[in-house]
């Protein structure tokens, strides 16, 4: 039976799980990355990520003695920014998806006619936090480092150098450079009109490949040896979607670690005109996967423990109790979960956190609930986006942190109307990074007979329908909040900008 250790990098921890073929987890470990937030600016230290994932690799191979390791993949956060010397040494701190200094070259990349057609081509807005505006706010901003720079790389693609040596992306990662699929190319003409050279760029391969062995310096940093082959998956939010076993058209798939990733299975390309949010072709598993990634989902929870339950022993299991005593809305309250701003599918870089119906009478048990209450309003406005273009969305899959929270699952249902899958492993991004790689080596004859190793069912939720009809009214209200708010967010940001000074954060937990 052979062996794969998929290095998984979030955005709050760096974990090391070795997997056999017959999707048994053999050992693991994990350890936290610090986030520094200041302002607009969100960053993680590359020679961190490195440091970090020698350790848990390190503690991995000692745990499983004299076992070989056939394969190994790597799967991390997508659209941040490493800029890299020749040496593939980090220039300066990662520009992370969240960041939000590119807004100006966004919208000056929205405004140029190469722009139109690389938009219907790709089916991809031009939002900040994409890569290509990153690469000129770093042209435009960090002339220097722009000159040192010998390529632009995301996560997945660093560490990969740092194993082989090879600068090589997948074509999924690529797409967040704007990379038409179809057509297997870089936005050429964009590209020279924004003046970023295209040579900077990864050379593009497709998920399964074997791109080489472990170096020797790798292999004496992690205890690894060069006969383990380094084999291309892709970002974290399409592996954990392979990894939640969604393999028929209109079935969905929810991962809520520190974001919530919905995405649903379509046999076809399907037009999406409002692009609210975005569609990946997988060619290799015959699928296309239809979706998209908000800012924050487990992390929500995070920031209310951090608010509200520092002092609590069982920090989560309180918070629980608390939301289930709330009635059901909040008692009114309406939880906007957008505290850094939102992706898909509202694409607002402006939006914020609001509490809004607070009463004199509410505590920390509705503010609690209604902040459980938004992580299924979040799925909910991401099945109207994607029900827009015609696929209906049948039922859910859930998995990540979040999900190991049951009264959220459960509201998950009511809101929603669908019955929701709690599978029994929450790690579906290391399980799909490791279908996808072993797969792709001919381990597997297809991505359903990866399916039967990686992925069982632990839970079956089903809807309360009377609850179902009260949210659908409570989701209404959550979104007219939203729209009648939408004009003041711009308003205070620039106020806040003038008044504040901005001030660097640090958190190891987003």
């Amino acid at each position: 039976m052979e062996t794969i250790l998929v290095l998984n990098m979030g955005m709050k921890s760096i974990r090391s799980i070795l997997f056999d073929s017959g999707g048994n987890k053999l050992a693991s470990a994990a350890i936290p990355i610090e986030t520094s937030l200041e302002g607009e600016t969100v960053t993680q230290l590359p020679s961190e990520w490195w440091d970090k994932a020698c350790r848990v690799i390190q503690e991995t191979v000692a745990d499983v003695g004299n076992i070989r390791i056939d394969y190994l993949t790597v799967t991390s956060s997508s659209s941040c920014l490493v800029c890299v010397d020749e040496n593939c040494k980090a220039l300066m701190p990662c520009i992370m998806v969240s960041d939000k200094r590119a807004r100006q070259e966004s919208r000056y990349i929205e405004g140029l006619q190469a722009f139109a057609q690389v938009r219907q081509e790709t089916g991809l807005n031009m939002d900040a936090s994409l890569m290509l505006p990153k690469a000129l706010w770093v042209k435009n901003h960090e002339e220097k480092i722009y000159q040192k720079t010998y390529k632009l790389l995301s996560p997945n693609d660093y560490l990969i150098a740092k194993f082989t040596g090879q600068f090589v992306t997948d074509y999924m990662n690529a797409h967040k450079w704007h990379y038409d699929t179809q057509k297997h190319q870089y936005p050429i003409a964009l590209l020279h009109e924004i003046g970023i050279v295209q040579s900077l760029l990864p050379e593009v391969s497709v998920p399964g490949k074997c791109i080489g062995n472990i170096g020797r310096a790798a292999a004496a940093q992690t205890g690894l040896t060069c006969d383990t082959r380094v084999i291309i998956s892709t970002y974290d939010a399409i592996c954990s979607f392979v990894g939640s076993g969604v393999l028929h058209e209109g079935e969905a798939s929810d991962v809520s670690g520190t974001v919530t990733v919905f995405r649903a299975a379509a046999a076809r390309r399907l037009d999406i005109r409002e692009k609210k949010i975005q569609q990946i072709p997988y060619y290799e598993g015959g699928v296309h996967i239809v979706g998209g990634s908000n800012n924050m989902g487990g992390g929500l929870i995070e920031w209310v423990k951090q608010c509200y339950y520092q002092n609590e022993n069982l920090p989560y299991e309180r918070m629980e109790k608390d939301a289930g005593e709330a009635a059901l809305g909040a008692g009114g309250v309406i939880f906007l979960p957008y505290l850094l701003g939102e992706r898909a599918p509202i694409w607002d870089s402006d939006a914020r956190g609001v509490f809004f119906g607070l009463e004199r009478m509410h505590t920390r048990k509705e503010m609690t609930r209604a902040v459980f209450e938004s992580a299924g309003f979040i799925d909910l406005d991401m099945i109207a986006a994607i029900e827009e273009t015609g696929l209906c969305v049948s039922s859910i899959r859930l998995s990540g942190g979040l999900a190991r929270i049951n009264l959220i699952s459960q509201l998950k249902a009511d809101i929603t109307g669908r019955s929701v899958e709690v599978l029994s492993e929450f790690e579906t991004t290391a399980t799909g990074a490791a279908m996808m790689a072993l797969y792709g080596q001919g381990v597997y004859s297809g991505l359903d007979e990866a399916a039967e190793n990686f992925v069982k069912v632990r839970m079956v939720i089903c809807p309360d329908r009377k609850n179902h009809e009260k949210y659908k009214e409570l989701y209404q209200l959550y979104k007219e909040t939203y729209y009648t708010l939408k004009p003041l967010f711009q308003k205070r940001i620039a106020l806040t900008e003038r008044l504040y000074n901005k001030k660097r954060i640090k958190i190891e937990n987003l």
